[in-house]
Parts: structure tokens; sequence; C-alpha cells
């Protein structure tokens, strides 16, 4: 499989996954078919449009190749139409949302540096890629991005490229570097999830009109 194709791969399964991220947002914040479909395209494609057009890949194949607005659109159609049986099932948001966010992390930092960017600028670049779809998602519906309140979300991103992006200058293959970043990523996500892992936060002073602790 040449480099091109395999980032397409990982391109269209990050948009499908994060697609259905985005749609599942939009069933339980109760959109019409309109508001679900906005949201599945956009949590889907909102970080591969950013990554491309700061590596000068335009026009985004987002928007250029119908694949990208099939796989968004299906993603979304299909979540809406088994929105009761989504509905149930919230802890399922938290699950694709970490696989896109691995999938992302993963096509964004291969892309970066089969454009010859430099260690660190692939590294965020598959973290931006990454976290791109789901800020905007958050945002559309009127929520705090998740990457700037949860736990380890970014940092995940993170780990995940870096591990792609060292596999470059290790004799390692392309695609075992990839699965070994994306696993990485998708587990640190998950963990932090389970056990409540958060990065330090600013200390709050108590209000004084609040009771003290007896």
């Amino acid at each position: 499989m040449s480099a091109s194709t395999f980032v397409l791969v990982l391109d269209l399964l990050g948009t499908f996954v994060f697609a259905l991220s985005g749609a599942l947002v939009g069933v339980n914040k109760k959109l019409d078919l309109f508001g679900v479909l906005v949201l599945s395209f956009a949590a889907g494609n909102a970080g591969g449009i950013t990554r491309d057009l700061l590596l000068g890949a335009t026009p985004p194949p987002a928007i250029s190749s119908w694949h990208y607005v099939v796989v968004s659109l299906g993603a979304g159609l299909l979540t809406f139409v088994w929105s009761p049986v989504v509905q149930r099932m919230q802890e399922l948001i938290s699950i694709i949302d970490a696989a896109g966010l691995a999938l992302f992390a993963v096509s964004g930092a291969t892309k970066a540096m089969d454009f010859h960017l430099n260690p660190l600028a692939a590294i965020m670049l598959g973290v931006l890629t990454g976290i791109g779809g789901g800020m905007l998602r958050d945002v559309l519906v009127s929520e705090v991005p998740t990457v700037l309140h949860a736990d380890l979300y970014a940092v995940a991103a993170l780990a995940g490229a870096a591990v792609v992006v060292g596999s470059y200058y290790l004799p390692l293959f392309t695609t075992t570097a990839s699965l070994a970043g994306g696993v990485l990523c998708f587990a640190i996500r998950m963990i932090a999830i389970r056990r409540d892992w958060q990065l330090p936060k600013p200390h709050q002073p108590r209000d004084k009109n609040q009771p003290s602790p007896s």
C-alpha cells in the first residue's frame, strides 16, 4: 500500500468515526436531521481540512473528494435512523470519540511527515488534526470544547502522533508505527476517562459565602 493510499484509508476511517461522534451528540441534543448531518460533517472533517490548509494541500480532499462527504453524511444518517438505540448508549460517544482522536492524530502526523515537516511541527499538526473536529462539534452545540477540560485529551493525541513521527527515524514500518501510535492514543484516552486522570488545574479560592467544610 502506498503512503498516499495509507493516509487516505486512515483519513476516511477517522472521518467516519468522528462523524459518528458528531451525529451522536446531535441526536442527544435533539437536533433535527439537518442539524445531525451538519454536526457529523463538521466533526468528521474540520481537523483534516485545517491540516490540509496548513500544509498547502488545497483544495482539501474533504471538500474536493466525494468520498469524505459520503462517509460523513452516511455516518450521520446511520446514527439518525438508529437514534432510539443510540440514546441508550451514552458511553458509546466517549469510545467513538477516542477512536476518532487516535485515527486522526496518526493520519495527521503521517501526512505532515510526508510533506517533510520537521518532527515538532508534524507532531503538533497530528494533534491539531485529532482535536479539530471535536472542537468544532462542541462549539456548534454551545459546549466548552472537550480538549480544554477533558482528561488527557490532547496529551493522548500528542503521544500517538509522537510515536508515528519517531518511526520515521527508526527502522519501523509505517503501518506498525501507526497501529502502535493509534493504540497508545486510544488507550491513554480511555484510561484517563476511567480513572479520571487530569492535567493540573489552577487553584480556585473558596467562595466566602459558602460554609467551610466540617
